[in-house]
């Protein structure tokens, strides 16, 4: 499978549109869980990850290396997370509601992705690329533009406190840690 998102992304760079919506399609779930990661409101998510497949449309004769286009584009959608971040701090809410989201059927999974979310977003950034996503000490390091014993620091952190968390909870207590 990696030779074909080589093969995809050389295609892309080409103007081959097709490989491009390729490419996405199988990096969709990735791009969303890295905008949920940071956003945590499933429209701002989806707004995020749009713009962020146009901006990846409009500049991707800018991949450099083709082994490194999911890297490429989950930059991309962290730092239009982080504009959209930054824009809404400028915006005074209404009223804040809670945006529903599509969340595991089973209390397990649920009690654990509660867990998650309640961690701070440094330490939830990196729990998912590592446990959910796969990526390596060292990629996280370069994709977040952090020292590498950061990222494990970060890591040791976050499962400090889903452990923490997930104790109080199995004992009937719902604390955020």
């Amino acid at each position: 499978m990696e030779t074909e998102m080589l093969r995809l992304v050389k295609k892309a760079k080409k103007g081959n549109k097709e490989a491009f919506v390729s490419l996405i399609k199988q990096n969709e779930s990735l791009l969303y869980r890295v905008a949920r990661s940071i956003l945590q409101n499933d429209n701002d998510c989806l707004d995020a990850i749009q713009e962020s497949i146009l901006k990846a449309y409009q500049n991707i004769e800018t991949v450099r290396e083709p082994k490194y286009f999911k890297t490429w584009i989950v930059r991309i959608v962290m730092n239009e997370c982080y504009s959209m971040q930054r824009l809404k701090r400028k915006v005074v809410p209404l009223e804040k509601t809670e945006e529903p989201s599509f969340k595991d059927t089973t209390s397990e999974t649920m009690i654990i992705h509660e867990a998650i979310d309640a961690l701070h977003e440094d330490f939830r950034r990196v729990i998912l690329l590592f446990y959910f996503e796969d990526l390596s000490i060292k990629d996280i390091a370069s994709l977040l533009e952090i020292p590498e014993s950061t990222v494990k620091t970060r890591l040791h952190r976050a499962r400090n406190q889903l452990d923490t968390w997930l104790t109080n909870t199995d004992k009937g207590g719902c604390s955020n840690g």
